[in-house]
């Protein structure tokens, strides 16, 4: 198989040469070049007639007139022209008289001159092309012979070869070749033209010499044969030929003419002689190849190319054959190029190059590299190693690679690393293997390291590759990003997902198994955030922590889940967990949280779960929640413990608020309305509007079932929007019909924190065309709490439309006398508290007086809420209270009753 080799090279190569296509290319380049050197002489006995610029312009157009034709006929003729051949297109018909006069002087010639006639393809109306014969009109065609023109490119755009003529119609039509050398063969094949004769040995004459009589030029026509044809550039007529010459297409006739005059139609040799002459090459090739050293191997084939170019050239000199020695010079050119390949050593070579470019590469690394030998010692050292160690590349080479690394002397591995004891099968599969160790730098300083390792097999054994990277600011970014991701920035403290963490990690090893999770909420902590400030937010919470800390120092963790949320594991009984939250809570309601030098009183709230109540730690910190969230919502401050019923309410809770957004959407929704009257007349002065829902299957449900949720959820913009364009209507119409009473509806938190609730206002009043004094809105401390500069701005823009606005449920919260005097307000409302439990000398009626009296110094109107008796009515009227509203006048009822009871102008309902 080893001595075909470089035969099976050699069809290789010949075989790509043929199916590339580059076979013929180098073939008709070698033919066309032999031209150069094999040149001869025209023999003088063809005459081109040139219609050139000269000719034109003398006549002064294009085309010639026929009867311009006509004379130069009759001028060759009498100069003694034995053949003339026009070049000329006769297809189609000129004027009658000059038609005539160029049949008249074609009849004279008496059969000597030839007409043109060629083929051409022109498109037809489907979708293929028709061949068309353009031929002289009859009347020329019936004086004349015809001759084709045609001659056709090769497919490089070259002429090459010519055509003795052609069948048309079944008529055999010669070339014009054929008809100047007289010679008409039907079947002869096309040939070669012989372009070693050289075009400038062509005789040419201008036509406009001949036309004018020139002596000269009628002279050198005597006993020649004439072509007339067009030859100025601006007639198109022209044709590549080889060797990169363009000539006209009249001179490719004159010279296919020669060429047949002079028996020099080239034939060109078969291919089977190619073939031929490759096989003898094969079989001297195969004798000789072990027997003759390279040297002498590429001089014989060097001499044998020589003596294969030098015969064909001599043959074609003295033959019509143009022998194709492509092929043949081209077996030759790849046995020389298989010696070569034979005797260089190619694997050596691009392996050297191989391991110049991988060296050129390793000194352009950033990262270190190194390499290493079988011994486990340094053979290349990159100056990104350099950058990361310390140490010269004089120094490191030759010292074992065990020397970079941290080891034995506080490093993190107790077993030393080894970099030959890595299996091989680690280092040789794709990719190689990456370990991270502690390096060694020359200062003494230990790093973290990553080492990408590899390994190759060469001539003197394994060789090794080590990539290295410093990755110590890479480590303390990621421990960054993990605190980050697991550690709340302003205390420290695990968040939720370090908290999650820790809990999967102990309940996946059951050391949780009597562990309980305690949820710590900060009751009101937005609101009082949003009072002072996230600055001061920020430093309540971490005394919040430290109190936690100090309270909690036997919990196992104390992570903060969110900002008013804090989660304490503690690993005991559950009593025991019980009794630190109630511990918690205490410390919480009866010490304040100092914070700077200032107490504020903080309380919380505190849920807890057991680990045994929960699978994962998710469930685990949802059933926290759920205990948490049933510990805010009760009266008392106890711990809450979860129950599993707790998921039972939230999932009522949850199918509660969907039924609320179909009520909403069915128009399950009505307002009834409270009479508020003056107390010192007993006349109505206005109502309060309050949502009822009529359960479609139910019947009435109680507001202090639902609103809760429509409050907590996002039904609360839409249903407060619902409200206030209810009552705007109804007001509006009482407003038209006379009762122009005061509607007061009670704002939600939603409408203060989305959209432009004046805009909105303003839009509901315009459209129903209600007075802004008929409406009253009424705000509570925890919509001012919980964005108080918004909401004085919302308020005033409100108060600018001329609504009223009042102030609900007035001396329930901590700062009622700093809104009194900081928000536009027009009324007081004594929250029911204060006025249900009403009796002369009572705590409650001192409140209440102080009330008054504040809201009249201050120019407020001032209005009880929830009047039950007429001793109640009665002490309140003594106080100086304005107006009144509560069951003693009436429940809240359905606005058809309203009108019926109390739109009556001489209602008077206290006495």
């Amino acid at each position: 198989m080893k001595r075909l080799r470089t035969h099976l090279l050699v069809g290789l190569l010949l075989s790509l040469l043929v199916l590339s296509g580059l076979h013929p290319w180098l073939r008709e380049t070698l033919l066309d070049a032999r031209f150069k050197l094999l040149t001869r002489q025209a023999t003088g006995d063809i005459v081109l007639v040139e219609i050139d610029p000269r000719s034109i312009e003398a006549l002064g157009r294009w085309p010639w007139l026929r009867s311009v034709h006509a004379e130069l006929v009759q001028r060759l003729e009498r100069a003694g022209a034995t053949d003339i051949v026009f070049d000329v297109d006769f297809s189609a018909p000129s004027t009658a008289d000059q038609d005539a006069a160029f049949a008249a002087a074609l009849q004279a010639a008496g059969g000597s001159v030839v007409l043109p006639a060629f083929r051409q393809l022109v498109a037809d109306r489907g979708d293929g092309h028709t061949l068309h014969i353009n031929r002289p009109i009859p009347l020329f065609a019936q004086q004349a012979w015809l001759a084709l023109v045609n001659v056709l490119p090769e497919p490089d755009g070259v002429i090459r070869r010519y055509s003795h003529g052609a069948v048309i119609e079944g008529d055999f039509i010669p070339s014009v070749g054929d008809m100047l050398a007289g010679r008409h063969d039907q079947n002869a094949p096309p040939f070669r033209i012989d372009f070693g004769i050289q075009p400038a040995s062509v005789p040419s004459l201008s036509a406009i010499d001949v036309l004018r009589g020139t002596p000269a030029a009628l002279a050198a026509l005597r006993g020649k044969k004439a072509i007339i044809a067009g030859t100025a550039a601006e007639l198109g007529d022209r044709f590549t030929v080889p060797n990169g010459r363009i000539i006209p297409g009249s001179l490719v006739q004159a010279l296919a003419a020669e060429s047949i005059i002079q028996g020099r139609t080239l034939a060109t040799t078969s291919p089977a002689v190619s073939l031929g002459g490759v096989a003898a090459l094969v079989i001297a090739m195969a004798a000789i190849w072990r027997r003759v050293r390279a040297g002498r191997r590429i001089l014989v084939l060097a001499l044998l190319a020589l003596a294969i170019e030098g015969a064909a050239i001599c043959v074609q000199a003295f033959h019509p054959i143009a022998f194709d020695s492509s092929l043949l010079l081209s077996a030759v050119a790849a046995y020389a190029l298989a010696t070569a390949i034979d005797e260089i050593d190619l694997r050596g070579l691009l392996r050297l190059a191989a391991e110049r470019r991988f060296e050129r590469i390793a000194m352009s690394l950033s990262d270190g590299l190194v390499c290493v030998d079988q011994t486990g010692r340094i053979t290349l050292w990159n100056p990104g190693a350099s950058a990361i160690f310390g140490h010269s590349e004089q120094a490191a080479i030759g010292q074992r690679f065990e020397f970079l690394l941290a080891q034995g002397d506080g490093g993190v591995s107790e077993a030393p690393f080894m970099l030959t004891a890595v299996p091989l099968a680690r280092l040789l599969q794709r990719g190689g293997t990456v370990v991270e160790l502690v390096g060694l730098r020359r200062s003494g300083e230990h790093f973290d390291l990553e080492c990408s390792l590899s390994c190759w097999d060469t001539a003197t054994g394994v060789q090794y590759g080590v990539v290295l990277r410093d990755i110590s600011l890479r480590k303390r970014q990621q421990e960054h990003i993990r605190y980050l991701a697991e550690c709340d920035t302003v205390t420290g403290l695990p968040n939720r997902n370090g908290l999650m963490a820790h809990l999967e990690e102990a309940i996946s090893r059951r050391e949780a198994g009597n562990a309980t999770l305690l949820l710590v909420g900060v009751n009101r902590f937005q609101q009082v955030n949003n009072l002072y400030g996230h600055s001061f937010g920020d430093a309540l919470v971490v005394a919040l922590v430290e109190r936690l800390r100090a309270v909690a120092a036997q919990a196992s963790l104390i992570a903060r889940l969110s900002s008013d949320e804090f989660a304490i594991l503690f690993a005991g009984e559950a009593g025991e967990a019980a009794a630190l939250g109630e511990r918690i809570v205490a410390d919480f309601q009866y010490r304040a949280v100092t914070v700077g030098e200032r107490p504020h009183r903080i309380t919380v709230a505190v849920g807890l779960a057991s680990t045994s109540t929960a699978h994962h730690a998710e469930m685990l910190i949802g059933n926290a929640h759920f205990a948490l969230a049933s510990a805010k919502a009760q009266t008392s401050a106890a711990p809450v413990p979860f129950d599993p019923l707790m998921r039972g309410a939230i999932e009522r809770r949850e199918a509660l608020e969907a039924e609320l957004r179909a009520a909403l959407a069915d128009n399950e929704f009505e307002l009834f309305y409270q009479p508020q009257i003056d107390l010192r007349t007993g006349t109505v002065l206005g109502a309060e509007a309050l949502i009822r829902w009529r359960h479609r299957e139910r019947g009435y449900v109680s507001p202090a079932e639902f609103m809760p949720v429509v409050n907590t959820t996002s039904l609360s913009e839409d249903v407060a929007a619902w409200v206030l364009e209810t009552a705007c209507r109804r007001a509006a119409d009482w407003q038209r019909r006379g009762y122009a009473i005061r509607i007061g509806v009670n704002l939600a938190q939603s409408q203060f924190a989305a959209g432009d609730l004046a805009a909105e206002v303003e839009r509901r009043l315009t459209e129903n065309g209600l007075r802004p004094e008929l409406l009253e809105l009424e705000v509570t401390e925890d919509i001012i709490l919980d964005d108080g500069a918004k909401t004085l701005r919302v308020l005033a823009a409100l108060r600018a439309l001329g609504v009223k606005i009042a102030f609900d449920d007035f001396g329930t919260g901590y700062g009622s006398l700093t809104y009194l005097k900081t928000f536009p307000l027009d009324k007081i409302k004594i929250d029911q508290s204060f006025v249900k439990r009403l009796e002369p000398g009572s705590q409650d009626a001192a409140i209440v007086a102080a009330t008054i009296d504040l809201g009249q110094a201050l120019g407020l109107s001032v209005i009880a809420e929830g009047i039950e008796t007429q001793a109640t009515a009665d002490l309140l009227r003594e106080m100086g209270c304005d107006e009144g509203q509560g069951y003693l006048i009436s429940k809240p009822i359905p606005a058809k009753e309203f009108e019926m009871k109390f739109l009556n102008r001489e209602t008077r309902l206290v006495a």
